[in-house]
């Protein structure tokens, strides 16, 4: 059950005030946040949480999430979520996890974590301890995100921390590769709260703790399939060759020119298909990957890049036999996500840059492409951090994070001002 939640009347009317304001003095309102005996409790029970946390994230970690396959971690995030004494909560029909923490205000801040990982169903996700250093797919990206999840929410309810907005606590799926962003799209167009949703904070990945996302990079993924008539490689040569042009494809895709400024890029990852080595294949594929700062931009790159695949297609057909049938090219869309900025003047910005600089982190700014993007296409003020603790080979089997005690419940400790701030 949850105790009552108190804060010191004149730091509410304090805040209340600062939130209506445009030019609110966030320094002077977390200094207060920060002072605040409430804070104090929560940030001192984070410290005696820190087992608890680690061993809840080995345990999320161990539990696999593939992408449209993050039922079972789902299942047992709620099962954390139950045992740590919080209620109202729910799966929307996305399979997003909600728990919802009520205010006394009408405004609704998200803060929200994803539970899917870029692992496919048979990757094996024990975790691996050497010292301080953990080591498991998708323990770094997002295992720990989620874990602290729960970790802030019980701290909030053990300081007694009342909050004006709302606050709904999210483990939502589908944020990596071909999720698309499905979780959090479904949470803001369809999902109960659609167009209730104020403010956003995604906690994804590891760092420093000092990087707030700020802009959002737009994405497009697409599947290119080039199909012909295929034959026998030397009964029928001189026929056309969808391989011959996929590589055209690919050269033309590659001569682009893209602005450094908005940061635009783009990529072919993947190509597959044929039979044999001695067969014209009848059909070929690749997967191509289109991203930009810019709406503008990345519908520009889009432009160019169909023009480089029918460019690619005209040339072999006429390059080549079309007696048995001609070149074609089918482009079907596998993500796509949507761009944005939510200005540094916000002040869900300025609250979160202030509580760096008071734990003495000095505030970096940048783009990504996470969750927030969503939130941010839609004018939603979002950002993504991380919870500053340190690790690296992200999307790779060989993941690893660092749980030094010190630096684990600082970083809790800042998330957990941040939220506090962002929910006034």
């Amino acid at each position: 059950m949850r105790a009552p939640l108190l804060l010191l009347p004149a730091v509410l009317l304090v805040l209340s005030a600062l939130a209506t304001s445009a030019q609110a003095p966030a320094d002077a309102t977390v200094e207060r946040l920060y002072g605040h005996p409430g804070y104090r409790v929560a940030a001192q029970y984070l410290a005696r949480d820190y087992d608890r946390f680690v061993d809840e994230l080995i345990q999320l970690t161990e539990v696999p999430a593939p992408p449209f396959g993050e039922d079972a971690r789902a299942d047992a995030f709620v099962e954390l979520a139950r045992a740590s004494g919080l209620s109202d909560i729910e799966r929307d029909e996305e399979g997003n996890v909600l728990i919802l923490r009520p205010g006394t205000g009408n405004l609704l801040l998200v803060v929200a974590a994803h539970l899917d990982t870029v692992f496919p169903p048979e990757t094996d996700v024990t975790v691996r301890r050497n010292g301080t250093i953990l080591s498991a797919p998708g323990i770094g990206d997002n295992s720990q995100g989620v874990a602290a999840l729960l970790a802030i929410a019980r701290a909030l309810d053990f300081g007694m921390l009342h909050t004006t907005s709302n606050i709904l606590f999210v483990a939502n799926v589908g944020e990596e590769g071909p999720g698309s962003l499905r979780g959090v799209r479904h949470l803001f167009t369809k999902g109960r709260y659609a167009g209730r949703i104020d403010a956003f904070i995604s906690i994804d990945g590891m760092g420093s703790g000092n990087y707030i996302t700020t802009g959002g990079v737009g994405s497009l993924r697409y599947r290119v399939t080039f199909d012909g008539p295929g034959g026998h490689s030397y009964g029928a040569f001189g026929l056309v060759n969808p391989a011959n042009a996929l590589a055209a494809a690919i050269r033309h895709i590659g001569a682009i020119a893209v602005p450094a400024s908005p940061r635009t890029t783009f990529n072919v990852g993947l190509i597959g298909g044929g039979t044999s080595v001695n067969t014209i294949p009848s059909s070929v594929w690749m997967d191509v990957d289109l991203r930009s700062e810019s709406p503008d931009e990345l519908q520009r790159l889009d432009a160019a890049f169909r023009d480089a695949v029918d460019r690619a297609v005209d040339e072999e057909n006429r390059a080549r036999s079309t007696s048995s049938g001609r070149i074609s090219a089918t482009i079907d869309l596998l993500g796509e996500r949507p761009s944005g900025r939510t200005p540094h003047t916000d002040r869900l910005v300025r609250t979160t840059a202030a509580a760096m600089r008071i734990t003495g982190l000095e505030p970096q700014y940048g783009w990504s492409s996470t969750d927030a993007n969503l939130p941010m296409s839609l004018g939603v003020p979002a950002i993504t951090i991380d919870t500053g603790i340190r690790g690296d080979r992200a999307h790779a089997p060989d993941e690893w994070i660092d749980i030094e005690r010190g630096r684990v419940v600082s970083g809790l400790q800042r998330v957990l001002l941040i939220v506090l701030g962002a929910a006034m």
